[in-house]
């Protein structure tokens, strides 16, 4: 009867959206209708302490962990009461009071989030599992693919379920992928595959809950086809006519609500009148809470609280170094920072390609494996998605991670998670997103288009991350460490060119740079010349060998937030301004700066602002071409244009 009431509860929820949709009430729903078995009886399977990843066809998930509907209406009809205070719509949301865990638009991405939440409780030896749902259409999806072989790799304690209702949209199966069955890709990723019927609740829920008490003794991933029909639309614009007649009909019999119901009445558990008296109740029930969920205030423009909360709240605050320094390389003060990060925090895990046994592509992570063992120095399959998207994973279920990308270049096969997973997730339902990315970046080295890409600017427009790029050993130390210790989403970009040609004194022990302020290492009085990255060592050669030049040189070090008032300081103090970066000129974070200060402090100017930076084009391999490539080539011409005026 337990599993009665909350198959029938969702399906009665659905049937009073329908009817707010008729008029007019409500603008947009997904409706499961059909599938309720599904969500229903896997999340009996679970308990209650353990995560689940579910889709916007997943009701039942939400009702059956007895979420309250007027907090659901609430935050379907953008309510401030909501969980995402009118931010996002449907299932776009988590709780970590219900542990539900939400998607995104993007369909695939939260199964990487599954990994990271699964791997949070293999490293800290908690028996559990994590349940994620998937689509047949998203099964095409990289991130489909990346997810689970990557919890087959690391043996991660994840039920990774599709939902196969048909359609993707309007597109059938038959256009979607040609395997017979979607639970064959098991063999390919080395798991159990399972396929199960998905309209028939205690199937679902006996196989789920076998599986669920197997994986959290033995640990391992294992893939689940629930086959099953989507009796409505895609959202009900889309209607339904795509879909033949004859499937509609054949599917009418294996409603899974009316199947079950019949079970129960032929078992006589359940009469005609208990049906009908359970039905009244729960609509009026229902009728209740979604008039209640009406009544609730409406979001209030507030652009100040809407800024304030991209970020999760943390104290910036500096922690001052040791007096005691030593000489160190650059790459040596980043290994440092992450030597003493993990010393510090037991729960920090490393993730990239090649950094356990063999240290990393630069060797920063060489000796780390010895020192902090498998489980928190993880060598990554070649996946940057899903790597990512486990990093989130890993912070919502209490940890702290560093992934290394390879090359900056390689962001590009990871930027969904980057901008839409770990930018938004604090805005969206006040989770914070503790996750460093690191970034080798930069030209020099003769590396080529795909190696030496300076592409800060992909993701300094993008509200919610922090950037920060130091130029110098010193600050690569304290911006590390910087970044670890913010729980917010922090990209950390660091200069390949540097590693092993800079040296420098680096304070011993902790100690911290606050992201977001500027250092002017040089005072003058005829232009400022602001910048970051190699371009501040450009800058320094430069006033090292034209001595008659008076300038003020700011390192920016961080880009997102940035420092406005040490700029607009540098501006009024000289009046003319030079900006200087490695990246491309058109579009390069440049740009934004020049733009602020023309809005800002334009009463200052005696002169056009003047942009130094690379050729508008892929960065070359060959010496020649790369320095003809960089912006160093015409620093020179550009500060005499400047002086000039």
């Amino acid at each position: 009867m337990d599993i009665y009431r909350r198959l029938l509860f969702p399906r009665l929820v659905e049937e009073k959206m329908l009817i707010l949709l008729r008029q007019g009430r409500i603008g947009k729903w997904f409706s499961g209708m059909g599938q309720e078995a599904i969500a229903v009886g896997s999340t009996l399977a679970m308990n209650n302490d353990e995560y689940i990843l579910p889709m916007h066809r997943n009701l039942g998930v939400f009702t059956t962990r007895d979420i309250p509907l007027k907090k659901l209406m609430a935050q379907w009809q953008g309510k401030l009461t909501g969980f995402t205070k009118g931010r996002d719509r449907s299932f776009h949301f988590g709780t970590q009071e219900h542990k539900i865990i939400g998607m995104i638009s993007h369909l695939g991405p939260q199964m990487a989030l599954a990994d990271g939440i699964a791997l949070a409780d293999l490293i800290a030896e908690k028996p559990k599992a994590t349940l994620v749902f998937t689509g047949e259409g998203a099964t095409s999806e990289g991130d489909f693919h990346e997810a689970i072989n990557v919890a087959s790799v690391w043996n991660l304690p994840v039920i990774f379920l599709i939902e196969n209702n048909g359609y993707g949209l309007s597109t059938p199966t038959d256009e979607q992928f040609k395997c017979k069955n979607l639970v064959d890709k098991a063999i390919g990723y080395g798991v159990e595959g399972i396929q199960l019927d998905g309209n028939n609740i205690l199937e679902v829920y006996d196989k789920l809950d076998e599986l669920a008490e197997d994986i959290r003794k033995n640990p391992r991933p294992v893939l689940v086809e629930c086959l099953t029909f989507r009796m409505r639309g895609h959202e009900e614009a889309s209607g339904t006519k795509y879909v033949p007649q004859h499937l509609f009909d054949e599917w009418s019999l294996k409603d899974p609500v009316k199947a079950f119901e019949d079970f129960l009445l032929d078992e006589t558990i359940l009469t005609e009148q208990l049906i009908s008296e359970l039905r009244n109740s729960y609509k009026k029930q229902i009728d209740n809470e979604v008039e209640a969920a009406f009544a609730e205030p409406e979001p209030q423009a507030n652009a100040a609280k809407e800024l304030n909360d991209m970020y999760y709240p943390y104290d910036v605050k500096p922690i001052a170094p040791d007096t005691d320094a030593t000489e160190k390389r650059y790459l040596d003060a980043i290994t440092e920072g992450l030597r003493i990060a993990m010393q510090r925090h037991q729960n920090l895990v490393l993730m990239g390609q090649d950094i356990a046994e063999y240290g990393g592509a630069f060797k920063i992570t060489d000796g780390f494996l010895a020192t902090f063992g498998k489980a928190r120095v993880r060598n990554t399959p070649i996946c940057e998605s899903a790597i990512v998207g486990a990093g989130l994973g890993l912070s919502i279920n209490g940890y702290k991670s560093v992934v290394e990308m390879q090359f900056a270049d390689f962001a590009s096969v990871g930027f969904n998670q980057i901008v839409n997973n770990l930018a938004k997730t604090h805005y969206r339902w006040g989770e914070k997103a503790d996750v460093v990315v690191r970034m080798p970046t930069g030209a020099g080295t003769g590396a080529g288009p795909f190696h030496s890409q300076s592409n800060e600017a992909w993701f300094t427009k993008t509200p919610g991350l922090k950037i920060v790029y130091p130029a110098f050993p010193y600050d690569a130390k304290g911006l590390l460490l910087a970044a670890i210790e913010d729980p917010n989403p922090v990209i950390y970009f660091e200069h390949k060119y540097l590693y092993r040609s800079l040296s420098g004194l680096v304070p011993k022990g902790f100690y911290t740079i606050q992201i977001g302020k500027a250092n002017t290492l040089h005072y003058g009085e005829q232009l400022c010349i602001i910048t970051y990255g190699l371009g501040v060592h450009w800058a320094l050669d430069y006033l090292k060998t034209h001595p008659d030049v008076s300038a003020t040189l700011v390192d920016l070090i961080s880009l997102q937030p940035w420092d406005k008032d040490a700029v607009a300081s540098a501006v009024k103090a000289t009046g003319r301004v030079l900006i200087l970066h490695e990246d491309t000129l058109t579009n390069g974070f440049g740009s934004e700066i020049s733009a602020w200060i023309a809005e800002n402090c334009f009463e200052h100017l005696d002169a056009p602002i003047i942009r130094c930076a690379s050729l508008d084009t892929a960065i070359p391999m060959n010496k020649t071409l790369e320095d003809d490539f960089l912006a160093k080539v015409r620093l020179e011409k550009c500060i005499e244009k400047l002086l000039a005026y």
